[in-house]
């Protein structure tokens, strides 16, 4: 049987959960991109962090032994100044709420970077930044109150690492939020500025999108109408999974990037029971119930998939046992 990739002619990958997990790989992904390029696949590495220069994350793909460019790499901070460029005029004044490498993008985009409210810039930009300081957040909060647009690389309100889930920009963004009222202008994913400039990029006639976000990477995807996989290996699991609303439903699951180079994951749905490979679910007794024992970690995903088909025909059935179950997955 044929692999999920050979329908596709690009495959667009976010990075943290994904590719890596801080300074980790994920197991099997270098692997699976090398095939990919054995395959002659485009592929382009999409990723919301706006922290770190387009060359550092070159520099640590190259490292995990993935072969990257400045061809195949876009950052939310990227798409961002180019995004600005055309919302203000050249040598507007800019708040950088974020790190050193989004006020960089932003002196090469042409506005010239101020550090307070006092110097009257015309926006606020947000991104993710390690060392983003309380009096920061006092300043773009006093320039979005004199008038300043406001907007921001991305809202991710977590990050994925090796140790565990740790607090995105999208805190910070709450944050103003919360004070203020209102909400920035985003650039990154799942807004479309992001992938209409990944498939820009790439010429993609039928890409796939690979991530770990349901309520970025696969949002994104189903907005802009790009198939999906989700990849269990970072930030979202099986109860995300189950409970994720239309707008979030990947074309396909898989426990990492390799799913891409095995068959797709089908599911046949009919009359309260779901299969999928062989493994099976039935809705009994207002619950979904996996019918059959899903041993592997391949067929817990199998179980999943078809249990995921009931649970989203219905969002009121109760998958809880039935999750329970499938101990192998995250």
């Amino acid at each position: 049987m044929s692999a999920l990739i050979d329908v596709y002619d690009t495959a667009l990958f976010d990075l943290d959960g994904v590719i890596y997990l801080g300074p980790k790989v994920v197991p099997g992904a270098a692997e699976a991109m090398a095939e990919l390029r054995r395959r002659e696949k485009t592929v382009m590495y999409v990723t919301n962090n706006a922290a770190r220069p387009v060359q550092v994350v070159i520099d640590q793909l190259n490292r995990l032994g993935i072969s990257a460019d400045v061809d195949n790499v876009l950052t939310s901070a990227q798409v961002a100044a180019a995004a600005l460029q055309a919302e203000l005029p050249a040598g507007a004044r800019v708040l950088v709420c974020g790190s050193a490498n989004l006020a960089v993008l932003m002196g090469e985009a042409g506005f010239q970077v101020v550090a307070g409210a006092d110097d009257h810039p015309a926006a606020v930009i947000q991104g993710y930044d390690p060392d983003l300081s309380w009096r920061q957040l006092d300043e773009a909060a006093l320039a979005i109150q004199q008038g300043a647009g406001w907007y921001a690389t991305n809202a991710d309100a977590s990050r994925p690492t090796d140790r565990g889930l740790v607090p995105g920009v999208g805190g910070a963004i709450a944050l103003l939020s919360t004070a203020l009222g209102g909400a920035p202008m985003v650039f990154g994913k799942p807004y479309r500025p992001m992938l209409t400039e990944a498939l820009r990029r790439t010429g993609a006639k039928h890409p796939i999108f690979v991530g770990d976000r349901l309520d970025t990477d696969i949002v994104g995807a189903v907005a802009a109408g790009i198939p999906s996989l989700l990849v269990l290996s970072g930030a979202h699991g099986k109860g995300d999974l189950v409970s994720a609303t239309p707008a979030a439903h990947p074309s396909c699951i898989g426990a990492d990037v390799t799913a891409l180079l095995k068959p797709p994951r089908t599911a046949n749905v009919t009359l309260g029971r779901a299969t999928c490979g062989n493994q099976s679910a039935a809705v009994v007794a207002g619950k979904v119930t996996i019918t059959s024992v899903p041993a592997t970690q391949e067929e817990q995903l199998d179980a999943l998939w078809a249990l995921t088909q009931l649970a989203w025909g219905d969002p009121q059935l109760d998958a809880s046992e039935a999750l329970s179950v499938l101990e192998l997955l995250p």
